[in-house]
């Protein structure tokens, strides 16, 4: 019985000390984010590049976490279409993920493809990243929580989720995957 307790005990100090050290990674990630703006992210394309959000001071940017296997992939067609349609005053910045049904299991080659052939996206595209977990891309560690963008927190619960940075690089807001890119809800902000 001696020996089942100390197994349990061993096993519950270890599994503290695992989350610990997960909680511990976590916090150190969010303080190097503190203080930053979108402007400091760069991030790589699908084909390799470097996306530098820098470049996109004085327009909005809809940034999307994208799947091409998911059931809103309708909506890439109506992202160039706002891309289109407000080029003068608008980035979109797709990011496909994997996190939501394993809806994004191709190579960035294979996405890329994917866009260009199914819906002629023109948009930058970045290299395939995690949008929750602990490997969260920081981009989308900053979009998410309020203490890094200053306005909300926010959870994403599937693919297609979007966030609308301002001119001046402030979060504006969230959209759900069921709002599409061309709903009023975010328009009334592109106008």
């Amino acid at each position: 019985m001696k020996k089942i307790f100390l197994l349990l005990l061993s096993f519950v100090a270890l599994f503290n000390s695992c989350t610990h050290k997960k909680s511990e990674l976590s916090k150190t990630k969010t303080k190097e984010l503190m203080g930053k703006t979108i402007y400091d992210f760069k991030v790589e394309s699908l084909d390799g590049k470097e996306i530098n959000f820098a470049d996109f001071k004085g327009k909005k940017i809809l940034i999307v976490n994208t799947a091409s296997e998911c059931g809103f992939i309708p909506q890439y067609a109506d992202l160039e279409e706002v891309s289109k349609d407000y080029e003068s005053k608008l980035v979109v910045v797709g990011f496909p993920a994997n996190n939501f049904g394993a809806q994004e299991p191709g190579s960035n080659a294979e996405i890329g493809s994917f866009c260009q052939k199914n819906f002629g996206v023109s948009f930058p595209m970045a290299a395939k990243v995690s949008v929750k977990g602990d490997d969260t891309a920081p981009i989308f560690k900053y979009l998410t929580e309020k203490d890094l963008n200053g306005v909300k927190n926010t959870t994403i619960l599937w693919n297609f989720t979007k966030f609308l940075v301002d001119e001046n690089g402030k979060l504006i807001d969230s959209f759900v995957s069921t709002t599409k890119p061309t709903d009023e809800a975010i328009t009334k902000y592109l106008k």
